[in-house]
């Protein structure tokens, strides 16, 4: 590899997205929402009304779309960033994500965010199919109980309704979907180190992940 990579993997709701950012910032290093290029072509798809289980359109579609991450998930010039973080792009993400012609094509799309001084890639596959030649590797987990807690709290705090026996259901099916996936399904890495985030706040988790890593990473939760 041209430059280190640290893979933050595991299903939603368990903080990789934040202990991602946190460590890039922390390290000066690239990072690269995989979870976003799905949800995307996702949110694409369902503006293009085109089948989430077409993958030969999907496939069409995704290499028609400009993708953008400078200062937030923008798509053909326009901001969609908060677009794309609503439980129901969550599950479009998780359907489109299930096609193997959609990973195949993002695999190329995902490798190309690796850059100097490094990447911290945040994903359900970043270490087992994107980079699994790093020695960095992570799996983050957690109940689908407190998961779904923790996604309560987000939509409350953001004014928004939401009732955790639904959000528990939508969970599992989710997990079920991306396990269960022919390709690449979600999974540790054989090699990874598995953190349960459930009784954990985000500094003691991000303290068991930069306990771990050779690189100097001065930290600031502010």
């Amino acid at each position: 590899m041209k430059a280190p990579v640290i893979t933050i993997d595991g299903p939603s709701g368990v903080g990789k997205g934040t202990i991602s950012q946190y460590l890039a910032d922390a390290l000066g290093w690239h990072y690269l929402d995989s979870g976003a290029l799905y949800r995307i072509l996702g949110y694409a798809a369902n503006r293009a009304k085109v089948d989430l289980e077409d993958a030969d359109a999907l496939t069409e579609l995704m290499d028609s779309l400009r993708i953008n991450f400078s200062g937030g998930a923008q798509l053909d010039g326009e901001s969609i960033d908060e677009n794309i973080r609503t439980e129901q792009a969550g599950e479009r993400a998780s359907r489109v994500a299930q096609h193997p012609p959609i990973r195949s094509a993002m695999l190329e799309l995902q490798r190309g965010f690796l850059k100097s001084p490094g990447l911290v890639a945040d994903g359900r596959d970043m270490g087992t199919t994107v980079f699994p030649q790093t020695p960095y590797k992570f799996y983050l987990t957690a109940t689908a109980e407190e998961r779904a807690k923790r996604r309560y709290k987000q939509l409350k705090e953001k004014g928004q309704s939401g009732n955790i026996g639904a959000l528990f259901r939508d969970i599992q099916q989710r997990d079920d979907r991306d396990m269960n996936r022919a390709d690449s399904p979600l999974r540790p890495a054989d090699d990874a180190s598995i953190i349960d985030t459930s009784s954990l706040s985000i500094s003691e988790v991000l303290e068991k992940v930069i306990e771990q890593l050779p690189f100097k990473a001065n930290v600031s939760l502010d």
